[in-house]
């Protein structure tokens, strides 16, 4: 594999375009393959090129994660969380170079890239701390206590698969494999095509710390040829991405009668009340809309503003919106960064100009930007979108955001829950438990007050996923991680077979047992 990065790019870089040309051989391939060019952002350059695997590259990389797994899951909890630890160690050891490689992929500013590095490093932390003890097999009641007992035991599913995105390569790929990998799994990851380099020095850092070989295997090709050859042989599959192609994936998981997780699109709402800090609330406008060029599954892309602030907080917003700057590179300059490729800008642009046609106003922002990077888009505030404009309607992924007024919280709440997607909300209020009050209303997955994702995404106690056509099942928390396992149930009788004697009648039998099952329910309703 051959790697190319003008020195304009890398100039004051860690990483190199030799360490690249390392990575990219690290993929196994069963034979000479297609190679898929993996362009930065930033230039529109080629920087490397990783194999277009094939199915059968697929199934060898499934198979040797199969013969790895057994030893892997024999090791105790607590011994496989110690990799977890020297791997979060690492992160933070190498954080230039994956700083770097993440820019140089995603085109995203520097800020928002150590985001990712936090990201992984608290999950790994998190799930090395926690994740032995919700392994730990737990005490169930059993139907007649002192005589029965029941306990809950878990074993990892197998092989795991996880398809990851491009717009947060670190995060969304560790955020899914470190916790099946704690459960005792092997995986088997698909990082986007467009940006595989970030996981794969990901993966280097893991074996760094002591994973075994095969234990995880990083497969780069195009997702309709290297998805449906994964999901036909692993034993549960991980997620996240666009909603039609999450809706293909559950499908052949259905097929195949493996269990599933998803983490689909999002066209979040935030909501400014009427009591809100409007300065507060413009600032997490600003941070919610245009983190990574506003590539985020839970920036807020419509904001409900109470009229009687409505004024204030526009000004406010759009005030701090064009303080931002816009760069890329690698380094600290500019506050937003680019977008992915063209695709993605032609679909900012194609949604901020069908808005304008149907008589939507922009406030601020609203052009490319091609004299600071070939997808760079400016940061952009809509007012007056009609309801049925593309923009209003469909997930832009884009530094765009519309602002509505409101008459108050019903309208704000009954707009917010106008949308086929429940991602991530946000509500803006001096009073926090009536922001608890009104978050609970919210058809959403998660609803962070007073913070426009960072809080909730932060929590990793806490589930994190979607309602309705943002996905299935949770990731984070206790629940992240069960969702690697199959739980057993061994309950024991100190009595043997229960069932009614045979020297009691039946008809004697079955008065007893309604009687005890009513004294049973009794003491339950006075014990609740």
């Amino acid at each position: 594999m051959s790697s190319r990065l003008q020195s304009t790019i890398l100039a004051s870089a860690v990483l190199s375009s030799s360490h690249l040309d390392v990575l990219g051989d690290r993929i196994s391939t069963a034979g000479e393959r297609e190679s898929i060019d993996v362009r930065t952002p930033v230039t529109d350059e080629v920087v490397g090129t990783v194999p277009a695997c094939e199915a059968a590259d697929v199934d060898a990389a499934v198979e040797r994660a199969q013969s790895a797994q057994d030893a892997w899951a024999e090791r105790r909890p607590e011994e496989r969380a110690q990799v977890l630890y020297r791997f979060a160690d690492l992160v933070l050891d190498r954080r230039e170079e994956l700083l770097d490689a993440i820019q140089v992929e995603t085109g995203k500013a520097r800020e928002h890239a150590f985001e990712e590095v936090l990201d992984v490093v608290n999950t790994a932390g998190y799930y090395g701390k926690d994740g032995p003890g919700l392994l730990d097999e737990r005490d169930r009641t059993g139907p007649a206590p002192g005589l029965t007992s029941a306990v809950e035991t878990y074993e990892p599913v197998g092989v795991v698969g996880v398809i990851s995105p491009w717009n947060y390569p670190m995060t969304l790929s560790m955020a899914d494999l470190l916790p099946a990998l704690l459960a005792g799994n092997a995986v088997v990851c698909k990082p986007d095509e467009r940006t595989p380099f970030a996981t794969l020095m990901l993966a280097e850092l893991l074996e760094e710390a002591g994973l075994p070989d095969d234990v995880l295997a990083v497969v780069t090709g195009k997702g309709e040829v290297v998805g449906p050859a994964l999901i036909d042989r692993i034993d549960y599959i991980a997620f996240t991405g666009g909603t039609e192609t999450g809706r293909t994936v559950a499908e052949r998981a259905g097929r195949n009668l493996i269990d599933c997780s998803l983490e689909l699109g999002g066209k979040n709402p935030m909501l400014v009340l009427g009591d809100a800090d409007i300065g507060v609330a413009a600032r997490g406008a600003v941070k919610g809309a245009y983190t990574n060029a506003g590539q985020l599954c839970l920036a807020p892309e419509r904001i409900y503003v109470d009229e009687s602030v409505y004024d204030e907080f526009l000004d406010a917003f759009v005030g701090e919106t064009r303080k931002l700057s816009l760069g890329v590179g690698v380094g600290y300059d500019g506050d937003v960064g680019s977008l992915i490729d063209g695709r993605q800008l032609e679909r900012v642009r194609a949604h901020v100009d069908g808005a304008v046609e149907d008589g939507a106003s922009v406030l601020t922002g609203g052009r490319y930007r091609p004299d600071v990077g070939p997808f760079c888009y400016e940061p952009t505030v809509l007012e007056g979108v009609p309801e049925d404009s593309q923009v209003a309607c469909e997930e832009t992924f884009g530094p765009v955001v519309s602002v509505y007024p409101v008459s108050g919280v019903e309208e704000a709440v009954s707009r917010a829950n106008d949308s086929e997607y429940g991602l991530n909300a946000s509500v803006y209020t001096r009073d926090t438990e009536r922001g608890r009050a009104v978050a609970r209303r919210i058809d959403c997955g998660t609803v962070c007050v007073n913070d426009p994702f960072t809080v909730g995404w932060s929590s990793m106690d806490a589930p994190m996923g979607g309602f309705g056509e943002s996905g299935l099942g949770r990731r984070h928390g206790e629940v992240g991680l069960l969702r690697y396992v199959e739980s057993r149930t061994i309950a024991t009788s100190a009595f043997g077979p229960m069932e009614r004697p045979a020297s009691l009648p039946r008809r004697w039998f079955v008065r007893l047992a309604s009687g005890a099952l009513r004294a049973q329910t009794r003491v339950r309703r006075w014990l609740s």
